[in-house]
Formats: structure tokens, sequence, C-alpha cells
């Protein structure tokens, strides 16, 4: 019998992935907004595609702000581009 492969939907996207694939953005009991690399910190999760064109999807349509309720720090925007390869700053 083969496993259940936890799957997550895409922020920017919206398509359904296994969450191995995605990139999860974790916001802590205390507000702070973070990378989680490993899927285990406590706390309310997004989940984005290993993909520029997603980022910046979810960066217009303003996704992780509606997910968490709060504004996004730049710098979990830039630490993002820089995990997926992504050079300079296409935010608009």
């Amino acid at each position: 019998m083969q496993k259940k492969i936890p799957m997550r939907q895409c922020t920017g996207c919206r398509e359904m992935k296994p969450k191995r694939e995605l990139i999860r953005v974790v916001r802590s009991a205390e507000g702070e907004i973070s990378i989680d690399t490993r899927g285990k910190k406590p706390g309310r999760g997004a989940y984005i595609c290993n993909s520029p064109e997603c980022l910046k999807k979810a960066i217009k349509s303003k996704a992780l702000e509606r997910a968490f309720g709060i504004a996004i720090p730049d710098e979990i925007y830039l630490s993002l581009q820089q995990q997926m390869g992504v050079e300079e700053d296409d935010r608009s």
C-alpha cells in the first residue's frame, strides 16, 4: 500500500502540489514571519512554489499578507528570491 502524500496549495499559482516541493513561510505565535526550510517550525504556515513566477504572483496579489493577516517584511521576500535564485528585485 502506498503512503499518502500530503498536498498543499501554492499561494502564487493556487495549484495543489506535494508539500515537499513547496517552500513554507511561517508566522509564529508572536507574529514573527520567517522561512521554514525544514517544515517543522510551529505556527501558521503558507506555501509557495520554488518558482520566481509564483513568487511574483504572490507578491502582486498580496497572498502572503492575506494568509497571515499582517504585512510581510521585505527581508522575507528578498530571502525567498535568493532561495529561488532570482538576482534582481522584481517586486512592483
